[in-house]
């Protein structure tokens, strides 16, 4: 059996994730995996699920957050 790297539950079904940078981990569960995994608003520090926004090379949870942190000039819709 392989331990979560992020909670420590030993379990016989873990998976190991590896990022594009190298960074590996072994989680019993996807939640753990997103915890320790996924990118993290540089605004408010929510955990990144979705594509995210990015301005100047930062990613962001929504347009809200992008243009309060980098000042940019985005929005989530487009009015019809």
């Amino acid at each position: 059996m392989a331990t979560c790297d992020m909670c420590g539950n030993e379990y016989a079904h873990t998976f190991t994730i590896t990022k594009d940078n190298g960074a590996k981990g072994t989680f019993d569960s996807f939640e753990c995996a997103a915890h320790a995994m996924a990118p993290r608003c540089a605004h408010c520090g929510c955990t990144v699920l979705g594509h995210g926004v990015e301005a100047d090379d930062t990613t962001y949870c929504c347009s809200h957050c992008a243009r309060v942190g980098a000042g940019a000039h985005i929005t989530d819709s487009v009015d019809a």
